[in-house]
């Protein structure tokens, strides 16, 4: 995966959660959650079963996929597909996305 596609992800022009879950559901997204990270949290490299596409909401976190690493900020979003190999560490503050996921059928 290159850099240009961990920058995919849903518009940053969702206010709400709510707003944010709606989309999701209208893309096809079977799901929306809050996620939160504790600070300094790593995660070794891993896979998902399904479609991840998030926009950041709080704090800051790295994500690594591919030999490409993206810092990203509140108003970010990114893509993680399924199955594809990555790894995400936050920082001193934590972090907090919002991540639709699809998943396979």
């Amino acid at each position: 995966m290159s850099n240009d596609d961990l920058k995919k992800g849903f518009p940053a022009s969702a206010r709400t959660f709510e707003d944010f879950e709606a989309s999701a559901k209208a893309l096809g997204f079977d799901e929306a959650l809050i996620r939160e990270w504790a600070p300094m949290t790593v995660l070794d490299e891993h896979t998902h079963p399904f479609d991840a596409n998030a926009l950041v909401t709080q704090g800051e976190m790295w994500l690594s996929c591919g030999g490409n690493t993206r810092h990203l900020l509140p108003g970010d979003t990114f893509m993680v597909p399924t199955g594809t190999p990555h790894a995400e560490r936050y920082g001193s503050q934590g972090a907090t996305y919002w991540v639709a996921r699809r998943n396979p059928r």
